[in-house]
């Protein structure tokens, strides 16, 4: 009973928020809610998405709750798209500078990247 009562507030929640939109550009997956609001999840923070061709990606099933990519096992719920967003200050300077690859920056600093990756 008890986690059937979460449920139902979650559902309601999402619900509440009456998406009236999805679409794709390259970089990010966008929704509209029916009172004007927009939002996008980025693919790079998705590594299942990140990876994934265009293809791949506009594949996806929407419901009440979220959007779907059952070939790739992935997941957004609507509500997350509002959500506050915190990343380290690492993350949001290799965000900010795209010519930059972590991956390189790594080898360049003798840092094994998988130590770097934690930071991001």
């Amino acid at each position: 009973m008890y986690a059937h009562t979460i449920r139902q507030t979650t559902i309601n929640k999402m619900d509440m928020l009456h998406i009236e939109k999805i679409w794709l550009t390259d970089d990010a997956i966008w929704i509209r809610t029916a009172d004007g609001r927009e939002a996008a999840e980025r693919f790079v923070d998705y590594p299942r998405l990140a990876r994934a061709t265009a293809d791949e990606r506009a594949r996806y099933l929407a419901d009440g709750a979220g959007i779907h990519w059952p070939e790739l096992d992935e997941d957004l719920c609507y509500e997350g798209f509002f959500a506050p967003k915190t990343h380290s200050p690492l993350y949001d300077f290799f965000m900010a500078h795209p010519e930059l690859d972590a991956s390189a920056v790594a080898r360049r600093m003798k840092m094994p990247q998988s130590l770097l990756a934690q930071y991001l």
